[in-house]
């Protein structure tokens, strides 16, 4: 859908959790220039170009609401994985602030939502402001670098089942539990490990009454009994979340 033909965000609407956090002021200005969306589980975001010496996107910062983007990194050999993950914590699209076209990762829909877009241009000029929205994303781009080396400590040091508990519990905590609609192969091939590997850590976290499970979904039954079960890199991504984004308001 073109986000010319949705109708622009009402400022008492335009919240995300990082937007929220910003003052009404602002908020009221950048009103105009937010459009509500759809993101469709699937969509591409941002992938790289021909020979992975430029990125394809479409020119727009994403404030998520809803749902899960992966952002993965694939081999020149056609291997896939996922180096992190936003969900309504976060937002989506803040290269162009890094002066370079280059890009080595596939920014995907994983879960469908919705979120509040702006043009990259836009961004831009509110960031070199400076003030609040610079504050906003210099603390969102520190959360997604304490992610990344989370992430990279976790897949290299501890078990698939470990690394399977800090995923689900990222994901449930960014829809407030409920259910995970994804397949064992999906996950599979998001850690970079074997659909067999995840599929034994499901049976056994479902035996501990953490988890159920069906074909295509999780459901969380018992968050304690899911976090006996993880490694400490969920309670470390969380507390560094909190500490970063959700600390002293954006000034």
């Amino acid at each position: 859908m073109s986000l010319s033909a949705i109708a622009p965000v009402r400022p008492q609407a335009s919240s995300s959790r990082l937007l929220a956090r910003l003052p009404k002021a602002l908020c009221l200005r950048l009103a105009p220039d937010l459009r509500h969306v759809l993101l469709e589980a699937g969509r591409v975001l941002m992938e790289s170009g021909p020979g992975r010496d430029e990125a394809t996107c479409d020119g727009h910062v994403y404030f998520l609401r809803s749902g899960t983007v992966s952002v993965r990194y694939t081999t020149m050999d056609g291997e896939t994985g996922e180096i992190l993950s936003i969900g309504n914590e976060g937002m989506v699209g803040v290269s162009p602030l890094t002066g370079t076209a280059h890009a080595a990762t596939r920014v995907v829909v994983q879960s469908g939502g919705d979120a509040l877009a702006m043009r990259a241009e836009v961004m831009e000029r509110e960031f070199r402001l400076g003030g609040p929205f610079q504050d906003m994303v210099l603390r969102h781009t520190r959360w997604l670098l304490a992610q990344l080396t989370q992430v990279a400590i976790c897949n290299r040091h501890h078990t698939i089942e470990k690394q399977l508990c800090r995923w689900m519990l990222l994901g449930f905590e960014r829809q407030g539990g409920g259910i995970l609609r994804v397949t064992h192969e999906a996950v599979a091939n998001l850690l970079g490990v074997r659909r067999e590997g995840v599929t034994e850590a499901v049976s056994r976290l479902q035996g501990a009454g953490a988890i159920s499970y069906g074909r295509g979904w999780i459901r969380l039954d018992d968050r304690e009994a899911l976090e006996l079960h993880a490694c400490e890199c969920s309670r470390l991504l969380h507390e560094d979340y909190h500490r970063l984004c959700e600390g002293p308001a954006f000034a």
